[in-house]
């Protein structure tokens, strides 16, 4: 799990000043991390609530986890992220909290979260918060084991002959070897006659957005399915537009790979919120409101605004492709 902890926020947001990878440390002045729920042991199906509370100066800038894909082997049924509390001295609370469930029994470590947070000198560093042990019991362990089992019967011996099920399965095999490899060549020849799309990167993502509003997704309650989708609509237009390629990347790969990239002001924060939220979608199975999910789709509408925006402003003083203030200038093409 400690390799997955790939620093999802390097340097601020808007600027264009690289940043080395934060240090992980195990204590910060001034910030205390704490982790509960207030059942360590369950049994299967019961809710588990799941709380994380940090506490900072007013100095220090805290970049919010991202729990949604790292709960372990639990599902996520509800949570509110980030409940801000101010505190007497300047200090800073804040708390998400999680309700969760499973239904295997065993022990089980909610991991340690990694928690970035920005100093007063610029500087990154990272936090883990402790891991928490959950104890999953299965509701037939009190069960008394007087019931009368009877003993199995006897295995019956059945004999096959299993001469003529090689020989078809044999030429059914060569058959589906001999369509693949025709499949292949086919469609190779079909990709390379293809044209490329030559349009602005954002003419093709606001097209696609407009594709995927149209369709009945969530009113299918296909909420899955359609951050997926979403999701794959903003990632693969930032990729064309900075020249990434991201879409094999995790949630973490992307946003490293954009730490240190000219992103227009306040763009990092958004695409992190957006992009952590729809990875409970997608991988912690929970279901959001109809209202968020309409929400996200205009976050993601303005995303592909801003970067268009920020191309096109910086066509009278800089050349497409150039690099500016330490970070990677967008380029229009709709190819990377």
């Amino acid at each position: 799990m400690i390799a997955a902890v790939a620093i999802w926020a390097f340097g601020l947001p808007g600027s264009g000043n690289a940043q080395s990878a934060p240090d992980t440390v195990k204590s910060i002045p001034g910030i205390e991390v704490q982790t509960s729920v207030d059942l360590a042991e369950v049994y299967i199906g019961d809710l588990i609530t799941y709380r994380v509370t940090i506490t900072h100066d007013s100095t220090i800038q805290l970049v919010p986890p991202p729990l949604g894909a790292n709960l372990g082997a639990f599902d996520v049924k509800d949570y509110e992220p980030d409940i801000e509390t101010k505190l007497p001295g300047g200090r800073i609370k804040t708390e998400t909290k999680f309700v969760l469930s499973t239904f295997t029994t065993g022990d089980y470590m909610i991991p340690p979260l990694p928690i970035v947070f920005t100093l007063p000198d610029k500087s990154r560093k990272v936090m883990l918060a402790e891991p928490v042990p959950i104890k999953v019991r299965s509701m037939l362990e009190n069960v008394g084991d007087s019931v009368d089992i009877k003993p199995l019967k006897p295995q019956y011996e059945f004999k096959r002959n299993w001469g003529p099920y090689y020989f078809w399965g044999g030429i059914i095999l060569v058959v589906f070897v001999v369509a693949l490899l025709l499949w292949l060549k086919l469609r190779k020849k079909k990709v390379a006659e293809e044209i490329v799309d030559r349009r602005p990167a954002w003419e093709i993502a606001f097209e696609m957005l407009a594709m995927l509003k149209q369709t009945q997704l969530l009113n299918d309650g296909k909420y899955k399915e359609y951050y997926i989708e979403l999701t794959e609509i903003v990632r693969a237009y930032l990729g064309r537009m900075y020249r990434f390629p991201v879409l094999d990347m995790t949630t973490d790969e992307f946003l490293t790979q954009f730490a240190d990239t000219n992103l227009p002001e306040n763009l990092f924060d958004r695409v992190a919120g957006f992009l952590r939220h729809a990875d409970l979608v997608k991988f912690a199975k929970y279901v959001p409101e109809r209202e968020r999910a309409d929400a996200d789709f205009m976050v993601a509408h303005d995303i592909v605004e801003a970067v268009r925006a920020d191309y096109l402003h910086r066509q009278p003083i800089e050349i497409p492709g150039a690099v500016s203030g330490g970070g990677t200038a967008p380029v229009a093409g709709g190819t990377s």
